[in-house]
């Protein structure tokens, strides 16, 4: 069982994140934020990653420290639980669609960090959320868990129905990258013998 529990305690939060690689989609997530906590969710239940997620911050300033901090708890967790990457499919990417919108998502568990977001929303909230924050969590996911992350909303009008869709993707993009590969399960999918730094 591939599984890694992270505490992250700054002066801004104090988070406590397990993932279980191998899981069912399980989940037990409380940030104080809810529709972060619908997000989470949403990952957890369509990557088939179990997730327990405990989070206290500074909600009484807003929620940007408490969003950032998650995704790198989070995905440190991926990172942990997939040790050296062996066997692992790395690549992975789901076209989701969500009623009228449309959301590419592609990822490389290359163990080099980098985020494409082409992401736009017609409005500055999303409930209580500032939707720009949404980046954020993404930004924060992707360089904690050592993945390049292309995340690419095609068309769509609802700015829940858009974040739902990116969250969603990168749950199946994240499903079939971090599967073992029978083919190859003793071994880096790399010739390089290890991932991470240059091609």
């Amino acid at each position: 069982m591939r599984t890694a529990t992270v505490e992250r305690n700054t002066r801004e939060t104090r988070i406590r994140g397990k993932v279980v690689l191998e899981g069912t989609g399980r989940y037990d997530v409380a940030t104080g934020i809810g529709f972060l906590d619908h997000m989470l969710e949403q990952l957890s239940r369509h990557s088939l990653i179990d997730l327990e997620l405990r989070a206290e911050g500074d909600l009484h300033i807003d929620f940007h420290h408490t969003t950032e901090d998650t995704g790198y708890v989070v995905g440190e967790a991926v990172s942990r639980a997939l040790g050296d990457r062996k066997g692992i499919r790395r690549w992975g990417d789901a076209l989701v669609p969500m009623d009228e919108t449309l959301t590419r998502v592609a990822l490389d568990c290359s163990n080099r960090p980098y985020l494409v977001w082409k992401v736009n929303f017609s409005k500055p909230k999303l409930g209580d959320m500032d939707t720009e924050l949404f980046k954020e969590w993404f930004q924060a996911f992707a360089q904690s868990a050592g993945v390049t992350l292309h995340v690419e909303n095609l068309y769509g009008e609802n700015n829940h129905h858009i974040v739902e869709s990116c969250f969603k993707g990168l749950a199946r993009a994240l499903r079939q990258a971090v599967e073992i590969d029978p083919r190859q399960s003793g071994a880096v999918p790399s010739t390089k013998g290890t991932l991470g730094g240059t091609l």
